[in-house]
């Protein structure tokens, strides 16, 4: 197997890795995934894919990745991840579909509207 390229995102956050065969390894933005995600939530999302497909130490993935928060980006590496393994195999999608790893979810950030104070909330109206 050759280098896979995909791209995944979630609200700002844009996500580009490369599959590869390996030990399991994966690096994001040249560190280790456990040092870049401290936080255990944000380490299993990562892990995700391939724990349901039951290949945990079976490829390498290096991320680049860009833009929005912690949580966006984990989500944004995850959908990536996902993508990279259907491309290895064409069974992986019905699993990977069924646990809801490859749809990508499009909510982002409402537009402050002019004469508001945010999106939806107003100034405060005062009467005298």
């Amino acid at each position: 197997m050759d280098k896979i390229h995909t791209i995944g995102r979630r609200k700002a956050a844009v996500a580009r890795i490369y599959l590869s065969t390996g030990k399991g390894n994966i690096i994001v933005n040249g560190k280790d995934f456990k040092e870049y995600f401290p936080v255990d939530t944000m380490q299993y999302k990562l892990e995700q894919p391939f724990k349901t497909l039951n290949v945990e130490k079976k490829y390498d993935v290096k991320v680049n990745v860009g833009g929005g928060g912690t949580t966006g980006q984990a989500e944004a590496i995850r959908l990536a991840i996902s993508r990279a393994l259907c491309e290895v195999d064409l069974e992986n999608r019905t699993v990977l579909k069924s646990e809801g790893l490859l749809t990508r979810d499009s909510r982002v950030v409402e537009r402050k509207k002019p004469g508001q104070k945010k999106s939806r909330k107003k100034f405060q109206w005062v009467k005298r």
